[in-house]
Parts: structure tokens; C-alpha cells; sequence
């Protein structure tokens, strides 16, 4: 885990010698589901924060979410990491992660169900300002977070990094109530023009107040380095859009944080 997050760190120009982040894992429920996040803040910061709720990609919590998660704790935020799937559901290949992400894509009143869970134990951590908080999702995540914001939860911004765009009902965005920024490849295969469109569209009729980013010669997952350099395969890592994406988030955050 570590390995990992220190990579991703020395990617992004940033330090992995802080030594003040905390982290812990959180169980929870949704109805009767079990459910174990990952928690990570930095204790020198005082008092409440923000807080940034991470939809990890369709692998779930694991190594490249909770990486993410300290980052984002070296930046003063109170960083947690959804549980979507299940404590015990932890896919470990692409093909079982695609089965078990489809389950969510094709039920999002479970999806939404789910990720509101995460939201209500970041929303009362007692170092988490709960009237700042946003959402930020990868892949299949960033399908998550959008679904969170189409359900009409109460949050300051969503951010998508080559997030999943589609949805069954576009009707629903009229329930956004915050800002949102997606960050996509403009070469993605998975997430084409078409989708764009449509999203587009849904954000357009719906007056959310909006932004996407395109980066070009990327393609899916371009902010994970466990995916390769071979942009044929359609998700590859791109570390200028990688670096070029997380300061979009960054100057979003201090936006919708000020």
C-alpha cells in the first residue's frame, strides 16, 4: 500500500515525508451490509476542515484510493474512502471487478444508497465541517459521485477523474445542488463522444453549474500508474494529465472551500 501511494506522490511532486497523517479503517452499515472504509487526516491541522469523500475505482478500496486518501489529508482535508461493494467483496481481476461494478451500474437507487452511507460517517466526523464537504470519484467512481450528486445530497462539489458519465436517468440532475467538474481523456474509449454529449446535455438542462476537462492524448484511468503506458489498451497512465487534473481539483477545492 504504501509503495504504492509513495509513487503516486513522487508522480504528483508531492512530499512523502510528512509523518503527521493519521489513517484508520472504518466499519459501517448500509441497512444490513457491512461496510469498511478508510479513513486518513493530518492531526496537525486544527480544528474542523473540509472533507473529501473518495469513490474508489470498480477494485474498491484498496491501495490507489487509499493513497489518494493520505494526499489529500497532506493537504489539510479529512479524507474518506467509500466502501460501495461490501466489507468482505474485495475483487482482486479485472473481469470479477467489472461483474461486481456492473451489479452497481445497473442499480443506482443501491448505488446512491451506498455512497450516502460514506457520506453520513464523513458528514459526522467531529474534525470534518460538515457544511464543506465534496466527493471525488475515479472510473467507476466517478459514476458514483455523480449519482451522490443526483440524489440531492448536500455537498459543496463533485469531482470525476475519467468518471463513467452515463446515467439511466438524466431527469435526476435537477437534484444537483453543488458544483461539478469532470476531468476526462479526450481519447477515452470507454467514456466517448457520445457519452460526453449526453452528459453535457444533462448538465446543461438541468442549470448545474458545471466544467469538464479534457486532456488530450489521454485515455481511461490516466491518473492510475498501475495502468500502464500503452494507451491501445485504452487505459494507460498519463502522468501530464494525472499532474494536470489533480491541480484542477486542487483550485476547485479552494473555490467551493473558500
Amino acid at each position: 500500500m504504501r509503495t504504492l501511494a509513495t509513487v503516486m506522490m513522487l508522480a504528483l511532486g508531492a512530499s512523502a515525508a510528512s509523518g503527521e497523517v493519521r489513517t484508520k479503517v472504518v466499519e459501517y452499515k448500509q441497512g444490513n451490509t457491512a461496510l469498511e472504509g478508510f479513513l486518513a487526516w493530518d492531526d496537525a491541522v486544527q480544528g474542523r476542515r473540509p472533507g473529501v469523500l473518495i469513490a474508489p475505482d470498480w477494485m474498491g478500496v484498496g491501495p490507489f484510493a487509499d493513497g489518494r486518501a493520505e494526499q489529500l489529508a497532506k493537504l489539510g482535508y479529512v479524507a474518506f474512502c467509500a466502501d460501495i461493494y461490501g466489507k468482505d467483496v474485495r475483487p482482486t481481476t479485472p473481469k470479477e471487478a467489472g461483474e461486481t461494478a456492473a451489479i452497481y451500474k445497473n442499480d443506482r437507487p443501491l448505488t446512491r444508497a451506498r455512497v450516502n452511507a460514506a457520506l453520513a460517517v464523513l458528514r459526522a466526523n467531529p474534525l470534518v465541517d460538515p457544511k464543506r464537504i465534496a466527493a471525488i470519484g475515479y472510473c467507476f467512481g466517478g459514476m458514483v459521485v455523480l449519482e451522490l450528486a443526483r440524489s440531492g445530497a448536500d455537498l459543496a462539489g463533485v469531482v470525476t477523474f475519467h468518471g463513467s458519465l452515463d446515467t439511466p436517468t438524466p431527469g435526476d440532475a435537477k437534484n444537483i445542488r453543488c458544483k461539478v467538474l469532470a476531468l476526462q481523456g479526450g481519447d477515452d474509449p470507454f467514456v466517448g463522444p457520445d457519452v460526453v454529449a449526453a452528459f453535457e446535455k444533462e448538465m446543461r438542462d438541468a442549470h448545474v453549474n458545471w466544467e469538464l476537462v479534457q486532456y488530450g492524448g489521454a485515455v481511461h484511468s490516466f491518473t492510475n500508474p498501475a495502468a500502464g503506458n500503452d494507451n491501445s489498451k485504452g487505459a494507460a497512465y498519463n502522468a501530464q494529465a494525472d499532474r494536470r487534473s489533480w491541480q484542477a481539483m486542487k483550485d476547485f477545492f479552494a473555490e467551493i472551500f473558500k
